[in-house]
């Protein structure tokens, strides 16, 4: 088995760990539930149970998260509309992303604790990544440089109006 090592999340996970003037601050999706939708601040979508937003350091081109607005460490915590309205909203980005970017397959998941892998800790949240036949090459792994190819206002905007088509359609199928 081979492993690819990315030695410099580490800082950042702990960076995003860390209290701030000695007392902890809301975490990053807390804080964001309270933003505007923006791509300034990479919420794309919220509704009163969820927040759909970008992450600012993506593994790949229209890396989305999808959390609960309220701040929930585990799936058992999730009331029966919170699990809901997070699922609807995960098939919405499913489908704006499939639309949009045309991936060859998408990645769909959470890491749930410090060990797991979780960069925000105590609140859930699923990672959607679109994934290309070829899209990892050696830059990482020789250069430790992920290149995306497309920039980060560029993909909030093509993710907004596709979301956007997604939840019109999925409007007309209720009717």
């Amino acid at each position: 088995m081979n492993r690819l090592w990315a030695g410099w999340r580490m800082a950042y996970i702990k960076k995003a760990s860390r209290p701030k003037g000695g007392r902890r601050e809301p975490c990053l999706f807390c804080r964001q539930a309270r933003a505007r939708r923006s791509s300034k601040s990479l919420v794309l979508a919220t509704s009163p149970l969820t927040i759909v937003m970008l992450n600012l350091y993506p593994y790949n081109v229209g890396h989305v998260l999808v959390a609960p607005r309220k701040h929930k460490a585990r799936l058992a915590d999730l009331s029966p509309e919170e699990t809901l309205d997070l699922g609807a909203w995960l098939a919405l980005v499913e489908g704006a992303l499939r639309r949009e970017y045309r991936p060859h397959g998408l990645n769909v998941g959470m890491n749930l604790g410090r060990t797991a892998g979780a960069g925000v800790l105590g609140h859930l949240h699923w990672h959607v990544v679109p994934r290309w036949n070829g899209d990892s090459n050696f830059m990482p792994v020789i250069a430790d440089t992920k290149v995306l190819p497309e920039a980060l206002d560029r993909t909030y905007a093509r993710i907004r109006r596709a979301l956007e088509g997604e939840m019109a359609r999925a409007a007309k199928r209720r009717r």
